[in-house]
C-alpha cells in the first residue's frame, strides 16, 4: 500500500524521529485491522446494520465466516470475558491495545510494560490469541487485498489533512522545519470498526489519532486532536504560571455537564478552552465560544479576547502563550463566570444523515484520466514524472480548464525546485486558462507568497485580497489568503 506521508514542510512539524517512520502520517494499521478483524469473526456487531460502514467490513466478515478456525472459540471466550456493555467502552480498549502493540504477527509491545494503558493492560493474553488467528486466517493475505479500499479513503483525507496542518501551523506560527523533540502524531484509518468514530490518545510523545468510516470526512475531530499535539506542551511548560490562575476552577466545578477530567485537571481545561477559542475564531464562528464557556470552559472567553491581539502581532503561540495566561485578571475572569448559567447537559451531536448508495462515477480517460496521475504522481513527489504527464495534458487536450489545472500542477513543481521565476509564469498561464475557483484562489495565494519572498509586499497584499475575492474558494485557500494579508509569508 502507498503510504501516505504529508509534503516534507508539514512532516517536519509532525514528527521529528530519527530514520524512517514505521508508518506514513496517515495511514493503516496492520495491527488494528487484525485486532478488528478478529473481534469481527467472534461476533462483535456494533452499528453493523449502519449504512455508513466500510463495505470491505461485511466483505471480510464474510470471508472469515466461511473459515474453519480452530482459535475461534478461545477468542469468542475472551471476548466475552473482557465484553463491556457500551460498545463505545468496549472498542475502546481495543484500540488502545492495538496502538499499544507493534505490527502482526508478534505483537511486540513498543514500550514498556509499566507505559501500556490501564484499558489496554486489563486485556492481558491477547497477543497470543490474535497471533494465532493471525495465522489460521491468513489475515497477512487478506490485508493485502484489501489495500486498495484503504488507499481509497486515505486519498479522500490527505489533501484536507495537509490543508488543516497547514492552517493551524499558520495560525499559531510554527516553524515548520524545526525538531518537534522527538514527538510524533499519526493519524489512522480504520475501516473495520463500527462507523462515525474518531478515537484519540496520547502515550508519552506520542499522539494517535483513529478514525473510522463515517458519511462525512470527519476533519474537525483530526484538527482538534492536532491542536492539542502542538499545544499541549505549551501548557506542561508553562505549569507553574498556570496554576497560579487555578482559584477559577472552582467555576468549573458548578458546569454540570463538563467532564470530570477537566474539573480535575486544570491544565488540561486552559488548554481545551484555549484551544475552542482557536477553533472559533479559525471558523470565524464566534458563538462557539459561548457555548464552550456554557459547557463549562471557562477560560474560551478570554483566550478568544487575548487571541484578537495576538492575531495583529507576529510573534508565535509559544512565545505569546505564556504572556497571555500571565494576563488573566483574576477578579475581572470571576466577575465574568459569576452569573454564568451552565449547561446541563452537553448539546446533542448531530449523526449524519444515512447517505443513499450512490453509482459509481465513470472510469476517467482521456486528459481526464491523464491529469489524475499526474496528481497522483506530483502527491507521491515524483516530480519529474509528474512534469511529463501534465506537459502530456496540454498537448492532448484543448479545455481551459484542464489547462488551468496542469499549469497549475507544473508551476507547484516549480516552487519544490525552487524556481520562482518559472512559478510566478506558470501560476499567471493558470490565471490566463479559466481555471475552477478554487484552482484560481490557490494560484493567487502562491503568488502572493512568491511576491512575499521577493520583498513585494504591496504586490503581494493584492494577490492575497484577489483570492479572498474569489467566489467559490476554498476554506483552506481563504484561510492562507487571510494570513497573508495579515503578515509577510516571509516572515
Amino acid at each position: 500500500m502507498r503510504r501516505f506521508v504529508l509534503p516534507a514542510i508539514l512532516a517536519a512539524a509532525l514528527t521529528a524521529r530519527a530514520g524512517p517512520s514505521e508508518h506514513g502520517q496517515l495511514d493503516a494499521s496492520p495491527t488494528l485491522f487484525t485486532v478488528m478483524a478478529a473481534l469481527n469473526a467472534a461476533g462483535f456487531d456494533a452499528d453493523l446494520d449502519s449504512p455508513n460502514n466500510h463495505p470491505l467490513r461485511a466483505s471480510v466478515r464474510k470471508e472469515l465466516a466461511g473459515k474453519s478456525l480452530a482459535c475461534l472459540p478461545a477468542l469468542k471466550e475472551f471476548f466475552a470475558e473482557h465484553r463491556k456493555r457500551d460498545n463505545t467502552a468496549e472498542l475502546n480498549q481495543y484500540i488502545s491495545w492495538a496502538l499499544s502493540y507493534g505490527d502482526p504477527p508478534t505483537f511486540e509491545v513498543k514500550g514498556r510494560d509499566v507505559e501500556i494503558p490501564p484499558d489496554a493492560a486489563q486485556l492481558q493474553g491477547l497477543g497470543p490469541l490474535l497471533t494465532r488467528f493471525y495465522e489460521e486466517a491468513h489475515i497477512e493475505d487478506l490485508w493485502k487485498r484489501s489495500q486498495p479500499a484503504f488507499e481509497q479513503v486515505l486519498e479522500r483525507y490527505h489533501g484536507p489533512i495537509t490543508d488543516l496542518v497547514l492552517q493551524v501551523n499558520a495560525y499559531l506560527r510554527n516553524v515548520t522545519n524545526a525538531p518537534s523533540l522527538g514527538r510524533h502524531f499519526q493519524i489512522f484509518v480504520c475501516l473495520l470498526a463500527p462507523p462515525s468514530q474518531v478515537q484519540t490518545r496520547s502515550y508519552g510523545n506520542d499522539y494517535y489519532v483513529v478514525v473510522t468510516p463515517a458519511a462525512e470526512l470527519q476533519t474537525d475531530e483530526i484538527r482538534h486532536a492536532y491542536l492539542h499535539f502542538q499545544l499541549d506542551p505549551l501548557a506542561t511548560r508553562n505549569a507553574e504560571i498556570i496554576l497560579r490562575k487555578r482559584g477559577l476552577a472552582d467555576h468549573a466545578q458548578r458546569a454540570p455537564a463538563l467532564a470530570e477530567q477537566y474539573k480535575e485537571d486544570f491544565l488540561l481545561l486552559t488548554t481545551e478552552s484555549l484551544i475552542k477559542a482557536v477553533e472559533a475564531r479559525m471558523d470565524h464562528k464566534p458563538a462557539l465560544v459561548d457555548l464552550a464557556l456554557k459547557e463549562g470552559f471557562i477560560l474560551a472567553p478570554y483566550f478568544s479576547e487575548a487571541l484578537a491581539g495576538y492575531e495583529k502581532d507576529q510573534i508565535s503561540m509559544r512565545f505569546s502563550f505564556p504572556e497571555m495566561v500571565k494576563a488573566i485578571d483574576l477578579k475581572k475572569e470571576d466577575a465574568r463566570l459569576m452569573p454564568v448559567e451552565f449547561a446541563k447537559e452537553l448539546p446533542a451531536r448531530k449523526a449524519p444523515l444515512p447517505q443513499a448508495a450512490a453509482a459509481p462515477p465513470p472510469p476517467l480517460s482521456g486528459a481526464a484520466k491523464a491529469l489524475d496521475e499526474a496528481e497522483q504522481l506530483y502527491r507521491n513527489r515524483n516530480l519529474d514524472q509528474a512534469k511529463a504527464a501534465y506537459l502530456h495534458v496540454l498537448q492532448e487536450s484543448g479545455d481551459q480548464p484542464m489547462h488551468a489545472q496542469a499549469y497549475y500542477g507544473l508551476a507547484r513543481i516549480a516552487v519544490l525546485q525552487r524556481d520562482p521565476e518559472t512559478a510566478e509564469q506558470l501560476f499567471r498561464k493558470t490565471l490566463e486558462s479559466s481555471p475552477a475557483p478554487p484552482v484560481k484562489a490557490w494560484a493567487l495565494v502562491y503568488l502572493g507568497r512568491l511576491s512575499d519572498a521577493a520583498g513585494d509586499r504591496a504586490q503581494a497584499v493584492k494577490h492575497f485580497q484577489d483570492a479572498l475575492a474569489v467566489a467559490g474558494a476554498s476554506a483552506a485557500a481563504r484561510n492562507a489568503a487571510e494570513q497573508g494579508v495579515t503578515r509577510s509569508f516571509q516572515k
